[in-house]
């Protein structure tokens, strides 16, 4: 009986904002929410380091990142693949 392992890792998916530093993207999630006391849906977002080996992602990328092992002080997801290119404007 062959059963497949989900993953414990976490991913989530966002858009870059930065692409300035070598090798490591920011990456804004944003998530909503239903505020406790009011009920109304608000928009939370955070923001992670990610890994990018080869800087292939640019500023407006989505993409999906996934936790791993601490690789710097504030650098623990990487960019496992591209969700959708940015549009030029």
């Amino acid at each position: 009986m062959t059963e497949v392992k989900k993953s414990l890792k976490r991913t989530l998916i966002g858009k870059v904002v930065s692409d300035k530093r070598q090798k490591t993207v920011t990456v804004l999630v944003e998530r909503r929410v239903k505020h406790e006391l009011y009920g109304k849906i608000v928009a939370k977002t955070s923001k992670y380091h990610a890994h990018d080996e080869n800087g292939e992602y640019k500023l407006g990328d989505t993409i999906e990142i996934t936790e791993s092992r601490p690789i710097s002080k504030s650098k623990n997801w990487v960019v496992t693949r591209l969700v959708q290119k940015a549009v030029l404007v």
